[in-house]
């Protein structure tokens, strides 16, 4: 039974997601959201989530939300003991990195990554001989292993403008191969890549998006930049999650097929009603593992807390907070 202030709290939180979450389903889920918002207060904790979690955590829980740039800016700033990561654990990683004094908690271990275990900081250490002098260039989507070995990070949202910061010829830039072939699109410098993918956005074929074209002819095409270059040829707009998301906020389209994980279109849908989303639905099974009942359980019993050797965390930093001192000097 959930409290009569709970009840009112859950109640102005549905409003928010009525059209994505049936009536019968979040009976089920609003006395875990009560619970959640208790143990939130009781902890000095916050949720950050990111844009491919379900909508009862992306509106229902979390405090800060968005894609892995928004998330690792975010919270290095928030005043908490406690994060809560409603995302894979190379991103709670990438929280511990940046605020090593707090509590950090992964709601499930199993909650990894395709594409972040596609490469080690051995691989890296192998590449720098081969290409002696090059520097690397990292996705977010990579262990602290990984970022210790790096230059600088990036996300997708900002992959070229760091790969220019550098201001050099040839750049290493790893793992997704698609990110890696998508930025050398973008730019004159010679970018090395490597053979990584991430499991969701490599599905997508060419093929799959002309058949959407087909049967949506008026909808509005936005693939993620890890998807694979004939996709990404057919897709009237490539960008990050975020850029996609204030795409579609600025635009409003009537119609729209978002080429990503498809709890995003879930939670754009819920922000944007007048928008008809298709639903390409690829799931990445790794960020379904964080449920509403993972988040009690971590709250409950501070499980599982995440951490990140000292000398490890120390060289990772520096190459996070590049990136994000290329975000600032850009003003975005």
């Amino acid at each position: 039974m959930v409290p009569a202030t709970a009840e009112a709290l859950t109640d102005r939180l549905y409003e928010r997601v009525r059209d994505v979450i049936p009536e019968a389903e979040w009976v089920i889920h609003a006395p875990l959201v009560a619970r959640i918002h208790e143990l939130k207060k009781e902890r000095n904790a916050v949720i950050l989530a990111h844009n491919y979690q379900t909508p009862e955590i992306f509106h229902g829980v979390a405090d800060i939300v968005g894609d892995s740039l928004a998330l690792a800016r975010e919270g290095a700033r928030v005043e908490a003991d406690v994060i809560v990561l409603a995302g894979v654990h190379f991103m709670a990683e990438t929280a511990k990195i940046l605020s090593p004094e707090k509590t950090v908690l992964i709601p499930d271990l199993r909650a990894g990554c395709s594409l972040a275990d596609s490469i080690t900081g051995a691989d890296i250490r192998e590449l720098r001989k081969r290409y002696p002098g090059v520097p690397v260039v990292t996705y977010v989507n990579t262990s602290a292993d990984v970022k210790a070995e790096s230059d600088i990070c990036c996300t997708s949202s900002n992959a070229v403008e760091v790969v220019e910061s550098l201001g050099v010829d040839r750049v290493i830039c790893l793992p997704d191969q698609y990110l890696a072939k998508w930025v050398a699109t973008q730019t004159d410098v010679d970018i090395i890549w490597w053979d990584g993918a991430c499991e969701v956005h490599e599905r997508f074929t060419g093929e799959e998006i002309r058949r959407y074209r087909e049967n949506f002819p008026g909808a509005v095409i936005l693939a993620h930049p890890e998807c694979p270059p004939d996709v990404l040829e057919e897709a009237d707009y490539v960008g990050s999650t975020a850029g996609m998301t204030n795409w579609v906020r600025e635009r409003q389209p009537k119609q729209v097929v978002m080429i990503t994980e498809c709890s995003m279109s879930d939670n754009l849908a819920a922000e944007n009603p007048e928008v008809d989303f298709v639903r390409p639905c690829n799931l990445c099974p790794h960020m379904k593992r964080i449920t509403l009942e993972r988040i009690v359980h971590a709250l409950e019993t501070m499980q599982y807390p995440v951490e990140v050797a000292p000398d490890v965390a120390a060289r990772a930093r520096v190459a996070v907070e590049r990136m994000l001192a290329v975000g600032r000097g850009s003003g975005g």
